[in-house]
C-alpha cells in the first residue's frame, strides 16, 4: 500500500481502528453533507449519500493510497455517490422524481442544519444548479464553490482537464442563460 498520509488518525483508521474512523466521520461529515446537498439539492438525500460515502470509505480503507489527501479521497467518493444517485434519479418515471431543491433551514434550525445553511451557496444559485446535467453540476460546484483547480477536479472525476474546462464553461453559460445575467465566480 502506497501512502504518504501523515495524519495519525487516518493511519489508525487504515489499521482498522473503528474509533479513529468515527473521529474522521465527525471531522469531515458536515462538509461532505454540504457538498452532497449542493449536488443533489435535498438534505435527506445528502444525509443518505454522506452515510453511503463513509460506508464506502470504511469498506475501501485498504485501497486508500495517499496520493491525495484523505479529505480529497472522501470528496471523490462523495461526488461519485452523488453522481450515481442523480443518474438513478434521472431514470425514474417523471412523476416520482424527488423535488429539485428543498428550502434552506432557518437560522433557528438544528445546529447541523444551520451549519449546512451557512456553508451552502445562496438558494437562487442552488436552484439554478439543479437544472444542470449531473457532471456539469459536479464540476461547477467543485470548481466554483470548493475552489479546486481544474487539474484536481479532473482527478476527482476521473476525466481530463480539457473535459473539466469544457463542462465548467458549459455550466457557467447555462447558469447565465437561466439567470439572465452574468455567471458566478
Amino acid at each position: 500500500m502506497y501512502t504518504t498520509e501523515r495524519d495519525p488518525l487516518v493511519a489508525a483508521a487504515i489499521a482498522g481502528d473503528e474509533a479513529a474512523f468515527a473521529e474522521l466521520v465527525e471531522r469531515h461529515g458536515r462538509e461532505l453533507h454540504a457538498h452532497a446537498y449542493r449536488i443533489v439539492g435535498s438534505h435527506e438525500d445528502a444525509e443518505d449519500l454522506t452515510q453511503e460515502t463513509f460506508l464506502r470509505a470504511w469498506r475501501r480503507l485498504e485501497s486508500y493510497q495517499g496520493r491525495a489527501s484523505f479529505r480529497t479521497w472522501l470528496y471523490t467518493i462523495a461526488t461519485n455517490a452523488c453522481l450515481s444517485a442523480l443518474e438513478r434519479r434521472s431514470r425514474r418515471p417523471h412523476g416520482t422524481q424527488t423535488p429539485a431543491l428543498e428550502a434552506i433551514p432557518a437560522a433557528d434550525a438544528e445546529p447541523a442544519e444551520a451549519l449546512v445553511s451557512k456553508e451552502t451557496a445562496d438558494l437562487g444559485f442552488l436552484a439554478a444548479v439543479q437544472h444542470l446535467p449531473p457532471r456539469q453540476r459536479a464540476v461547477l460546484i467543485v470548481r466554483d464553490v470548493l475552489g479546486w483547480p481544474a487539474k484536481e477536479t479532473a482527478a476527482l472525476l476521473g476525466t481530463s482537464v480539457a473535459s473539466v474546462t469544457s463542462a465548467h464553461q458549459r455550466a457557467r453559460s447555462t447558469l447565465r442563460e437561466k439567470a439572465g445575467g452574468p455567471g458566478r465566480r
